[in-house]
């Protein structure tokens, strides 16, 4: 196997960063900046965010050592086990420590760890593309049950048949938003409805929106530019809640986006709850502005997060899914829909970093 082509583009500031350390390291024994206290433990605190990466360093180019070796041996009959024992064990070891030092170049998206909103809605397709959005609902909840994501239904809007207009799931749990960034745009469905008696197959599409979570330090809100109304909660729970006004609307007027919550027989906590939807949606607004800017720049909207994208085809005659952004098709629709749907997750993560990797190049 050669050597990693991600690592030999940003090798060059790995050793900058190394070198960077040993002179941190050799003024540290300096008897003068040892008596300046504030300069030491500014240096011993760069000491200690370099270190990992040199130990990382150190160890992948002993591991790149060890794989040259076997390729000396490579021609020895006698060796062939061996060889593809230590060959499998280096080379993942390999891909451990080159993740470990492409993640400490490159810093992490800021709101990776901060927990989400989920919306799902039917998009053009009438009925069928709300019963689609129903089991796109079903499918999130699966994969962040196996995840150990905690998930709350928000906010849901039923159709006649059993399918859904809107859901929207708030999602908590440490990297939330990482594992689920990747699903905002439209999500396509092919199959024959049940509805439909001659068998045709129909295109339906649900629009899916990734939200973090917005705290009031990422989004400040004017009170003046709100609009609160209160009304009747409408679903279940009980004769107090149908007969008192704890239901809460808020329209954002310089926007224009309307957030509603119900789900609380308070008044105040469903207000709460409503403000924490609307900082995120337009947190959420303005992101989706900086990456059109990103993907203007580079001439390109793939993997934009754009929600008007065609990203994902879900086919049910021919049990395929495919992600447009990285052409991966897996013939696993049934266990997709279960909520397996990490390969996507990871091959959009490999695409981001291997983006981010040419840009620094």
């Amino acid at each position: 196997m050669p050597p990693s082509g991600m690592i030999e583009k940003v090798r060059p500031r790995i050793e900058a960063m190394i070198e960077r350390y040993r002179e941190i390291t050799g003024k540290m024994g300096d008897p003068s900046v040892s008596k300046d206290h504030t300069l030491y433990m500014k240096l011993a605190k760069d000491q200690s965010e370099l270190s990992s990466i040199v130990e990382a360093y150190e160890r992948f180019c002993q591991m790149e050592k060890e794989r040259s070796d076997l390729d000396e041996i490579r021609s020895d009959p006698s060796m062939s086990d061996l060889i593809g024992a230590e060959e499998e064990r280096i080379s993942r070891e390999i891909a451990s420590l080159e993740g470990k030092l492409l993640d400490s170049i490159f810093p992490p998206d800021p709101f990776d760890q901060k927990n989400l909103y989920l919306e799902i809605r039917a998009g053009a397709g009438g009925d069928e593309a709300g019963l689609f959005a129903r089991e796109l609902g079903r499918l999130y909840m699966r994969f962040m049950d196996r995840h150990r994501l905690k998930a709350e239904i928000m906010e849901t809007s039923d159709t006649e048949i059993g399918g859904s207009k809107e859901i929207v799931i708030h999602v908590q749990g440490r990297g939330a938003y990482s594992l689920l960034k990747f699903e905002s745009g439209v999500h396509r469905v092919q199959r024959v409805p049940v509805t439909e008696a001659g068998g045709r197959i129909h295109t339906s599409t649900v629009t899916v929106a990734v939200m973090p979570e917005a705290d009031e330090v990422d989004v400040q809100i004017d009170a003046k530019d709100l609009r609160i109304d209160t009304f009747c909660a409408s679903s279940a729970g009980g004769q107090s809640v149908n007969t008192t006004y704890s239901a809460v609307r808020i329209t954002h007027i310089p926007s224009n986006i309307v957030v509603s919550c119900q789900d609380e027989r308070s008044q105040l906590k469903n207000r709460a709850k409503a403000m924490k939807v609307l900082r995120s949606r337009l947190l959420e607004r303005e992101m989706s502005r900086q990456n059109e800017i990103i993907a203007s720049d580079r001439k390109s909207q793939v993997g934009s997060g754009d929600r008007s994208e065609r990203i994902r085809t879900y086919n049910f005659p021919q049990n395929r899914v495919t992600d447009h952004r990285v052409g991966l098709t897996l013939y696993q629709l049934d266990q997709v829909m279960e909520g397996e749907i990490d390969p996507f997750i990871g091959a959009l993560r490999a695409q981001e970093r291997a983006r981010e990797i040419e840009q620094f190049g």
